[in-house]
């Protein structure tokens, strides 16, 4: 308990201190950007995720997996209930070694419904691992759009609203979320016109061929 407290306040102080440090370097580099104005923006990744196609359908398909490993564990929970119910039913029948050979049965398979649930649902299970190997590329594509966007509109900062970094307060007018779900759109529609030719160019193919 100790450790987890001592650990528990150490990020809250490095959050603190990567905040301050932020806060410094902001302070620091306002003179040489009053000459020509600082442009700041920010995103909520939450908000552009929950808009992308790519996230929904991802998150369908990690959802049913979570739904598999929860209904694996229940079922688990059951056969361990009847293995439970069991022994209570049959101790009056049974010597005290073949009690304690029960109970070492019981405890092993309830000490397995642990670990089963580590495996799936821990820090570094798999709903962890397969929610970054599916989110990731969508991540990388919105940043790469954000990156594109800061390039083109030359701002020097760009925040994620969702993120660590308090935000106490942030006015409507420097959000770009609508703007990167726009570039998000437009790749997409142009993606979509692209399979189409593609498609049209192989049925018009087949048609000469015949």
């Amino acid at each position: 308990m100790g450790d987890s407290l001592y650990n528990w306040s150490t990020i809250l102080e490095m959050k603190k201190i990567s905040t301050l440090l932020l806060f410094v370097m902001l302070l620091c580099s306002s003179i040489n950007w009053a000459q020509r104005g600082v442009r700041i923006g920010y995103i909520d990744m939450d908000v552009i995720l929950e808009n992308v196609d790519e996230y929904k359908t991802a998150n369908v398909l990690l959802n049913k997996r979570v739904e598999d490993w929860k209904k694996e564990i229940e079922l688990q929970k059951l056969q361990l209930k009847k293995l439970e119910d069991t022994l209570n039913a049959e101790k009056a029948l049974l010597t005290p070694n073949l009690i304690m050979d029960r109970e070492i049965v019981i405890n092993d398979f309830a000490a397995d419904i642990v670990n089963l649930q580590n495996q799936k649902f821990g820090p570094n299970g798999a709903l962890m691992q397969q929610k970054s190997r599916l989110l990731k590329p969508i991540q990388d594509r919105v940043l790469g759009i954000v990156r594109e966007i800061a390039k083109e509109r030359k701002y020097d900062f760009i925040f994620d609203r969702s993120s660590d970094l308090v935000m106490l307060y942030s006015a409507k007018n420097y959000d770009i979320s609508d703007l990167v779900l726009r570039k998000i759109n437009s790749q997409d529609r142009i993606k979509d016109r692209k399979e189409d030719l593609k498609k049209r160019q192989k049925q018009i193919k087949k048609l000469k061929n015949n």
